[in-house]
């Protein structure tokens, strides 16, 4: 049941439950005003977007020349990664793709990434964890109670790149994430300064049985050494082309047999149940609403739809209890065991030591050496 006192944005769908949402006078909430201004930035360079493409594809193939690969594609099996892997093909670039495989793949995902590296005829390496030592640092973060289980996920997966990028001197990574489709989440909904050392160590040294060995991660200090001593740059591909997350869908499944689940980022289980089950019931959080409000703002969904949708639960009630069966004994607890964890206070980041600021503090630097430029 709504909390009271319970406001939504007229514009978006999202809703105070972010604790730190701020309305205007027209009830519009800070997110979708944020993100529309952004857009609205970018529908001003419209005409100067295509030779900013241009050049950044320029800039990938001189910097790869000599090399077999011009750039590093971290593929996941979901239509953003997927599309970028198109893109590349399509403008004659040479990617290796790489998939950081955590043990929680689904069928389609895998099923996705093979059609592709078959199709695409792209070269193609798994990037396989070690699934003892995964499983521990998974479990230390449920037993935490911080609404960011995926942050081990999140913080491997920019390692592996890296570090493959480097073995291959390879100076681009090309990134399937997107304004359109995933500019608006509240921090407190997702710690997107997620390369946070302070707080991964600090969850990992508190809570999980084995430190971190196999694992890689990947901190600030890290990030800026790859960035200014080995030259390695991301590119958000998809922010140069006029992006639309349902038509790559469509184009992906007719042209290449693709199978995308229905939800964001669900072609990993562990995701799955995390956004669609754990959020809601254990945080009082529901993703869609922040993906929905995304699309809204870029005209890819009406407010009246997302509003029908997000009537809907997020998870099957019919299956719930398999889903919790199949995740518990992956990780190794039991259904008990991790009912018990349910009912732990939730917490955010904010509740553990990290370097937010610190690392807000470089990436403003970041920002300011680099002018702001698109590469």
């Amino acid at each position: 049941m709504p909390e009271l006192n319970h406001i939504v944005c007229s514009r978006c769908v999202m809703d105070t439950t972010d604790s730190d949402i701020i309305f205007d006078k027209n009830n519009h909430c800070n997110h979708c005003t944020q993100h529309l201004e952004i857009l609205q930035t970018q529908t001003l360079r419209e005409n100067s977007l295509l030779p900013a493409f241009d050049d950044v594809i320029s800039k990938i193939k001189t910097a790869g020349k000599n090399n077999k690969y011009d750039c590093i594609i971290g593929i996941s099996g979901g239509v953003d990664s997927c599309y970028t892997a198109y893109i590349a093909h399509k403008i004659g670039l040479k990617p290796l793709l790489i998939h950081l495989d955590n043990g929680w793949d689904s069928e389609n995902s895998v099923s996705n990434i093979q059609l592709l590296v078959d199709q695409l005829k792209f070269d193609y390496l798994s990037y396989v964890l070690d699934w003892k030592e995964f499983r521990e640092l998974q479990l230390a973060f449920l037993k935490s109670s911080i609404v960011d289980l995926e942050i081990p996920t999140d913080i491997a997966i920019p390692a592996a790149l890296h570090e493959i990028a480097s073995k291959y001197n390879v100076k681009y990574i090309l990134s399937g994430s997107n304004f359109t489709s995933e500019g608006i989440l509240p921090l407190k909904w997702g710690y997107h300064v997620m390369k946070d050392m302070k707080l991964y160590n600090h969850i990992v040294k508190k809570y999980s049985k084995v430190p971190r060995k196999k694992v890689p991660a990947f901190g600030v200090i890290k990030e800026t050494y790859y960035k200014f001593v080995r030259g390695v740059k991301t590119i958000y591909i998809l922010d140069y082309i006029d992006y639309n997350k349902d038509s790559a869908k469509e184009f992906l499944e007719q042209e290449y047999g693709c199978n995308f689940p229905t939800g964001k980022h669900h072609e990993s289980l562990y995701t799955k149940f995390w956004q669609s089950y754990i959020l809601p019931v254990k945080h009082n959080i529901d993703y869609r609403k922040a993906t929905y409000s995304t699309q809204i703002c870029s005209g890819q969904i009406t407010r009246e739809v997302a509003l029908k949708k997000i009537e809907n639960l997020s998870y099957n009630p019919d299956k719930i209890e398999s889903d919790k069966e199949y995740v518990c004994k992956k990780l190794g607890i039991s259904v008990a065991e991790f009912e018990e964890i349910m009912k732990l206070p939730p917490k955010n980041y904010t509740d553990f030591p990290n370097s937010e600021k610190m690392i807000q503090l470089v990436h403003k630097t970041y920002k300011f050496i680099f002018r702001r430029k698109r590469i």
